[in-house]
């Protein structure tokens, strides 16, 4: 959720430097998908990364994504509530033109309630 004490995209960046930082990625988009679901304007909450590093060739899909949510285990545990991950070799990326669409959120919001 939004902290009034940050600007927008504080989360955003930190995500993005983190995981430039410790990956060194030859591809790293950080997409705040937060306005996609019911969360106040502005908020900082829901992110989609597509992360292409050397450092994945060998390693399962939930490998990767451990190594993730091990680098972000802060913004996990006090910013973010969803992050959907789409991790690639430079090879595996090198057959692809984009990472797969977000699906529209089919949540509520507690007003539905």
């Amino acid at each position: 959720m939004r902290d009034p004490d940050r600007g927008p995209g504080v989360v955003q960046a930190r995500v993005q430097a983190k995981l430039g930082d410790f990956f060194q990625p030859s591809h790293l988009q950080v997409i705040n998908e937060s306005h996609m679901h019911s969360v106040p304007p502005g908020s900082e909450s829901h992110f989609k990364v597509v992360l292409v590093a050397a450092a994945f060739a060998g390693q399962r899909k939930v490998q990767r994504h451990q190594q993730v949510y091990a680098v972000l285990s802060e913004e996990m545990q006090e910013a973010i509530h969803a992050l959907a991950l789409h991790t690639y070799t430079p090879e595996e990326w090198r057959d692809r033109t984009a990472a797969p669409a977000s699906p529209q959120c089919l949540g509520g919001s507690k007003a539905d309630t």
